[in-house]
């Protein structure tokens, strides 16, 4: 496995060596997340490295991407709502401001979660929940990468 596999994440995922892939999808790969505090948050990266933004594909690779997302979405929602009777919904985002990738956040929100936050964006939590080790990806997130995993494995619903 790679050492150095968050400096590299679409290249070391393309290498088998990202250890938080959980599927390979058409136009990317369905991981999840570093960190944990809602459970079941994953991210979709794309499969090309140097594609930093959507419009970088070509249009039939962007649809795909897109189909991509929603499907990770789909599966961390019926896992998540299956595991935590609390789930309420998930919510998809594509920024980019940060890593120099295109990616697709997928979160799951929860009736558990502070009131001041329920409603916001995710990214209103305190720093400090991004970096505390309890919430940090562990063995103790197997269940939640098995259940995502599997959910990716079922045949798509219908429209």
């Amino acid at each position: 496995m790679d050492g150095d596999w968050r400096s590299d994440r679409i290249g070391a995922a393309l290498r088998g060596g990202n250890p938080t892939v959980l599927r390979r999808l058409d136009a990317g790969f369905a991981v999840i997340g570093d960190v944990q505090f809602l459970p079941g948050y994953s991210v979709l990266l794309v499969d090309r490295p140097g594609v930093d933004r959507l419009s970088d594909l070509p249009r039939d690779r962007r649809l795909a991407f897109l189909s991509d997302m929603e499907r990770l979405g789909e599966a961390v929602e019926r896992a998540c709502a299956r595991l935590d009777p609390g789930f309420r919904r998930v919510n998809l985002e594509i920024l980019g401001n940060t890593d120099p990738f295109l990616h697709a956040h997928v979160w799951p929100r929860y009736d558990w979660e502070p009131a001041e936050l329920r409603s916001g964006p995710v990214w209103g939590y305190p720093r400090d929940r991004w970096r505390d080790e309890r919430f940090r990806l562990g063995a103790g997130h197997e269940a939640l990468r098995e259940a995502i995993g599997g959910e990716l494995d079922r045949p798509r619903s219908a429209p």
